[in-house]
């Protein structure tokens, strides 16, 4: 006969509802996977397209004021595009980061009835900042601020918001071009306009990291280490 103590249904009864809202988490995060890729996919399409008609441009009008006109046109809309879909990238991040935190929320749950089993998790019951990077897997001992610049820049928003400032630093040079100055100026013109756009986003990306919402402030935070 078996000494086992069977589960309470009250316990029971916890477990398979926090499970269906995990699973509910899960599918969320594959959907928002899913619309990230297929937003950066369609950008880059339409820069494809506008960059393949350019060149057919060209060689009809042999760089000539119809050109540049056609091309500053046609890249200030692929600019705009690209600033749109740098900006639901980031909404999406920050949907992603709100799952994450549910998920901890529910890991926390879970230690909560049975906390022998802490040893066997590897993501972070805690719904801390700490705790959010651990589950996405960002190490955080010893991040410094250049080393959360280049974090940043190897993200969807930060490689697409390269992309996007190459293509403002292409309008910089073509309007240049198109007023005929000098090929130094030319050049200066569209460094100047990349970086421009580069600090732009850049800032712009960093405030939406800090702009969190008020309802994803940690209920379950982690343990506080002791200074050294």
């Amino acid at each position: 006969m078996s000494t086992e103590i069977p589960p309470r249904p009250i316990e029971s009864g916890a477990l398979q509802i926090l499970a269906t809202e995990h699973w509910s988490l899960l599918a969320t995060r594959a959907l928002t996977y899913q619309e990230s890729l297929g937003r950066v996919n369609m950008f880059l399409t339409i820069l494809s397209g506008a960059v393949i008609a350019l060149a057919l441009v060209a060689q009809a009008d042999h760089f000539g004021p119809a050109f540049f006109a056609i091309a500053i046109f046609m890249l200030a809309v692929v600019f705009l595009v690209g600033v749109f879909t740098v900006a639901r990238l980031m909404a999406l991040n920050r949907d992603d980061f709100r799952w994450v935190l549910g998920m901890n929320r529910l890991r926390n749950a879970y230690l909560d009835l049975h906390p022998e089993l802490e040893p066997h998790f590897t993501t972070s019951p805690y719904d801390d900042l700490a705790g959010a990077l651990q589950t996405l897997g960002v190490e955080t001992s010893g991040a410094d601020r250049l080393g959360s610049m280049f974090h940043g820049l190897q993200t969807l928003p930060g490689m697409l918001s390269l992309i996007v400032a190459a293509v403002g630093g292409g309008i910089g040079g073509l309007i240049a071009a198109g007023f005929g100055a000098p090929a130094g100026i030319v050049l200066l013109s569209g460094i100047a306009a990349f970086v421009l756009s580069a600090v732009g986003m850049g800032y712009w990306g960093s405030r939406s990291v800090r702009r969190l919402s008020p309802g994803l402030a940690a209920r379950f935070p982690g343990p506080r280490k002791p200074p050294t």
